[in-house]
C-alpha cells in the first residue's frame, strides 16, 4: 500500500466514460481501494444532484466519501448526507454577471435543488448540462429576478472561441471572483478562491491529512488546481494539454480505457 490516503477524481472526461457511464473495472478496483480504508472524493463541476448517482454507484455512501460539488462550493459527506462545507456568489455579484455576459449575447444558468434555471432552455449547451446532471431546465425571462437565494455559482454557455476572449474580459472585470472555464462551451463564475484544490485543501484539513497524502486525477481545465496541489497529480491521456503539463505522471490510457482503475492500482494498491 503507497501513501496515498485521499483519492479524488473528476467525473466527466475522468471517472466516467464518454457515454457518462462508469465501467465495472473502476467500480471494483475503488471498491478494493475503499475496503482497506482509502477516502474517495468526487470533485466535480457538477451540482450535487448531478453527482449523486455517481457518488452511489462507486458507493461512497457505503464507504463514507465525499462530494466536493460545484468546482469546490460545496462539500458533503456522502456517509451521512451532511454538508461540511459551502461557499455561495451574492444576489449583487450574480446580477453584474448575467449585465455582463448579455452584452456578449450569452446565455447562463443557476442551480436551485433538482433544477436548473436558465434564461434560455433551448440553447444547445444549456441541454448539455441539463443532460449531464439528469436536471431539468426551468425556463425563466429574469434569471436575476428569479434567483432570489444564494447560488454557488453562475455558469455561462456559449461557443468555445467566444468563451475563450470573453473569459480572459471576465477575468479583468470580477477580481473578486473566480472566473474560469470547465469545458471549451462552459464558463463558470464562482466565490474569489473556491476551486478544487481549495476544497481539497478544506478536505484534508477535515481529515488530518496532507497534500502528500492526496492523489488526484482529472483532465479538464478545472482539474488543474487540484492536479498541481496534490502530492500524486495525475492526468488522463485525453487531458487537456495544459493539465498534462501540470501533472506528476500522465495515464497511458483515456477514460474509456478504465484510466483511473489503472492509475490506482499502479499508485495505491
Amino acid at each position: 500500500m503507497s501513501n496515498h490516503k485521499l483519492i479524488a477524481l473528476d467525473i466527466d472526461g475522468t471517472l466516467a466514460g464518454t457515454d457518462k457511464t462508469i465501467s465495472e473495472r473502476n467500480i471494483n478496483v475503488l471498491d478494493e481501494a475503499q475496503s482497506k480504508g482509502i477516502k474517495v472524493a468526487l470533485v466535480s463541476g457538477r451540482p450535487c444532484y448531478g453527482i449523486w448517482p455517481t457518488a452511489r454507484r462507486i458507493h461512497l455512501d457505503k464507504w463514507g466519501g465525499y462530494m466536493l460539488s460545484f468546482n469546490g462550493g460545496k462539500i458533503m459527506d456522502c456517509k451521512n448526507n451532511n454538508c461540511m462545507y459551502e461557499q455561495v456568489l451574492s444576489h449583487s455579484d450574480l446580477s453584474e454577471i448575467c449585465k455582463e455576459v448579455a452584452e456578449y449575447g450569452l446565455n447562463a444558468i443557476t442551480y436551485a435543488d433538482d433544477v436548473l434555471i436558465s434564461d434560455n432552455a433551448s440553447n444547445k449547451y444549456v441541454q448539455k448540462e441539463s443532460s449531464i446532471n439528469k436536471m431539468p431546465v426551468c425556463q425563466v425571462d429574469d434569471l436575476v429576478s428569479a434567483t432570489d437565494f444564494p447560488t454557488p455559482k453562475c455558469l455561462v454557455v456559449g461557443e468555445p472561441e467566444v468563451l475563450e476572449k470573453v473569459e480572459k474580459d471576465m477575468y479583468k472585470r470580477f477580481p473578486n471572483l473566480s472566473v474560469f472555464r470547465s469545458e471549451p462551451y462552459f464558463l463558470e463564475f464562482m466565490p474569489k478562491g473556491v476551486d478544487k484544490a481549495y476544497s481539497l485543501a478544506v478536505l484534508l484539513d477535515k481529515l488530518n491529512m496532507c497534500p502528500s497524502q492526496l492523489l488526484s486525477c482529472g483532465d479538464g481545465f478545472n482539474d488543474l488546481s487540484m492536479i498541481k496541489y496534490a502530492g500524486m497529480g495525475v492526468a488522463m491521456q485525453n487531458a487537456q494539454q495544459v493539465v498534462k503539463d501540470a501533472a506528476n505522471y500522465v495515464c497511458p490510457y483515456t477514460n474509456d480505457e478504465d484510466a483511473v482503475a489503472f492509475v490506482i492500482e499502479k499508485y495505491v494498491l
